[in-house]
């Protein structure tokens, strides 16, 4: 776990620092800095957008009587996002735009449902093994 950690704190960064020089040199240092301010922007924007109808839908859910299970997995992914947003470069703008997105997102939730069934059925919760 540590060493996964470890990886995480050093790789992504520096997979971003690269990212970002070689698309400075590309398109300038200027309209670099410009791409990640408006992806962070633009992300922040949906993020809260879809955090709002997904807290609707949680909330007409509730009122209904049922467990809103797929509109809270759909809450933690979108707050995961947010997160991911929140660090700057283009690497982490674009796996957090791509968490926001409906499509990918729902992807990414049958992963998780099917980790979360496993985990049940095994009665364990190993999160390092995600």
């Amino acid at each position: 776990m540590l060493f996964r950690l470890f990886l995480c704190f050093t790789l992504i960064p520096m997979i971003e620092l690269y990212l970002l020089i070689q698309v400075g040199s590309a398109i300038g240092g200027f309209n670099t800095i410009l791409l990640v301010i408006i992806s962070g922007f633009l992300g922040a924007w949906l993020a809260r957008m879809e955090g709002m109808n997904t807290l609707m839908r949680v909330r007409s859910n509730m009122q209904q009587g049922v467990m809103p299970t797929e509109d809270l997995l759909d809450g933690l992914i979108i707050l995961i996002a947010g997160i991911v947003l929140i660090t700057p470069g283009l690497l982490t703008d674009a796996m957090g735009l791509t968490l926001l997105w409906p499509v990918s997102r729902n992807a990414f939730k049958r992963f998780l449902r099917k980790k979360f069934d496993e985990w049940a059925s095994n009665n364990t919760i190993d999160i390092t093994r995600l």
